[in-house]
């Protein structure tokens, strides 16, 4: 569905762009390369991993005491302890085989290997020493106090699941199994190119009426962060001709394109034009959003085209919203939902119906709850308004605005303040 907006014919709903993602983009990564265990943080599992041993890879003591046969101290009681007589220590890393005769125990540590005979394991606090003997003060059952091999993961087991993205808890299992390289689909290339004779790069000197290309700078963070290989082509004059020619040399080599700047419908916005001189096939341009408002999706080749307005806020909000997106769907990924908190609006916020607002907060705790304030700065090209919130404050298009004190649901991207 699509609504009409000055300067555009019509603009596509948000969540009508999203299905078109889903709907046109086919292209994916199918290269893998091996690392090294301790390199594959962040990176996507390439195939299911299966364990190849069980962990633990024998019965073990779950914590300090001492192994015996439940038999023994059946009935045990502080008025009638059972009594077993200690016949060796087993400390974890142990090798030594000892075996239990009758009414005997071993004095083990956590971790250590279950002696043969044994079934259960005594905790100290039942017991009492004297000599080589114990007195025993509760009736521990068999298997109680006892890690069986594997009750962690079975041989077999699937620990890493393709097309999964790789924590810090994943190195630590895979390194219980032994793994020490793991299959990762290569990361995608991802190329930026950004448009307008007003910009000058990093470092470089600015003449009058020119600004930092701040706006790139932040889009290949944006796409290291999201796992990707930013390749950056540099800044392209408004020329349509210009334009389409570096599009179609970065397409050759990249799996994603973005392209910032120049895709409005004003006399010197060139990208959409120079998107189809290189062959593109335009999907949606213009979404009922604010900001990023002139968002644009295309495909050449294959692959997509994303052109993001130049300004830093409306680039950022687009490309979470469908960056991201188009990222998991060429490496076949998910990400986990984004953290949220419920809040109370401090003031009354004023919006367009049929447009989706981003409304960057301030959130801060008071005895009554949290409290969401909304930036008085909100223009597309105010990127420090970012740096002032720790929120964003999403109003659908079916809403008129934001009542004082009205509860909304906000997503959280910084710290709270107390």
């Amino acid at each position: 569905m699509k609504v009409r907006e000055k300067g555009f014919t019509k603009l596509m709903k948000v969540e009508e762009a999203k299905r078109l993602i889903d709907e046109k983009i086919a292209y994916n990564i199918r290269e893998y390369e091996e690392v090294d265990l301790l390199e594959s943080l962040g990176r996507i599992s390439f195939e299911n991993v299966m364990s190849p041993i069980d962990v633990p890879p024998f019965d073990r003591a779950a914590m300090d005491g001492y192994a015996a046969k439940a038999k023994d101290i059946t009935g045990a009681s502080m008025r009638n302890p059972a009594i077993l007589k200690v016949i060796g220590y087993i400390e974890a890393g142990d090798k030594k085989e000892m075996i239990l005769t009758e009414r005997s125990a071993v004095e083990i540590s956590t971790g250590a290997p279950i002696p043969k005979g044994a079934d259960t394991v005594i905790p100290y606090e039942e017991t009492r020493r004297t000599g080589e003997y114990i007195e025993v003060y509760s009736a521990i059952p068999p298997g109680r106090n006892i890690s069986k091999k594997g009750e962690d993961i079975r041989r077999g087991e699937v620990v890493l699941r393709r097309g999964e993205k790789i924590k810090s808890w994943n190195i630590g299992v895979l390194a219980a199994i032994g793994v020490r390289k793991v299959k990762v689909y290569r990361k995608p290339r991802v190329a930026i190119i950004s448009t307008g004779d007003e910009l000058k790069e990093l470092g470089e000197k600015l003449g009058e009426k020119e600004i930092i290309n701040s706006t790139g700078a932040m889009l290949r963070a944006l796409i290291c962060e999201v796992g990707g290989e930013p390749v950056y082509y540099g800044n392209v004059s408004d020329d349509t001709n210009l334009i389409s020619k570096k599009i179609i040399e970065s397409i050759r080599f990249n799996d994603f394109i973005v392209v910032t700047g120049g895709t409005s419908v004003g006399k010197r916005d060139y990208t959409i034009e120079a998107v189809m001189k290189a062959g593109g096939k335009i999907i949606f341009h213009g979404v009922a959003m604010r900001p990023g408002k002139p968002t644009a999706l295309a495909i050449l080749n294959g692959k997509p085209i994303l052109m993001l307005s130049g300004y830093p806020v409306a680039a950022l909000i687009g490309f979470h919203l469908f960056g991201r997106k188009i990222m998991n769907k060429i490496c076949g990924t998910k990400d986990p939902p984004l953290p949220r908190v419920k809040a109370k609006i401090s003031r009354r916020v004023a919006s367009r119906p049929g447009i989706t607002d981003f409304l960057r907060v301030k959130i801060y705790k008071t005895p009554n709850g949290l409290i969401a304030e909304p930036l008085k700065i909100t223009g597309s090209g105010v990127l420090s308004s970012i740096i002032k919130s720790n929120g964003l404050v999403i109003i659908s298009e079916e809403k008129e605005g934001l009542e004082h004190e009205e509860e909304v649901d906000v997503i959280i991207f910084k710290p709270l303040e107390e």
